[in-house]
């Protein structure tokens, strides 16, 4: 399996940005297509964003559509969430994840990082 590991989350004032990385090893990178979820307290887990294996397509959320971007370099291992004019609700603990068959969905067979918090304040 790919290890992932997530790093970038922190404390941040509404309408502010983060950018959070999930590293990738132990498996070719370029064979996984990647996604960012999150999970709030007493919340289901949800997929924020995915892209696929080249980088070519990618998918959000109605949610953060227009304020999120998910990027990936598969020559540094590396996906990416930019996260602008973040919101109190965006707080959760943000997962990478990765699936060798789809762009991870919530019910996909999916390879996950240990997660990173955000906290977004009023």
């Amino acid at each position: 399996q790919v290890q992932l590991v997530e790093s970038g989350g922190g404390l941040v004032q509404a309408g502010g940005s983060l950018r959070l990385s999930c590293a990738a090893s132990g498996r070719t990178f370029s064979n996984y297509a990647m996604g960012w979820f999150r999970q709030a307290p007493g919340k289901e887990r949800e997929r924020v964003a995915g892209i696929n294996k080249s980088g070519g397509v990618t998918t959000y959320a109605d949610f953060v559509k227009g304020r999120f971007s998910i990027s990936r370099d598969n020559a540094k291992n590396m996906l990416y969430l930019q996260m602008n004019s973040l919101k109190p609700e965006d707080t959760a603990v943000y997962y990478c994840a990765a699936s060798a068959v789809v762009i991870p969905s919530s019910e996909s067979p999916n390879s996950w990082g240990q997660g990173t918090q955000v906290t977004v304040s009023s």
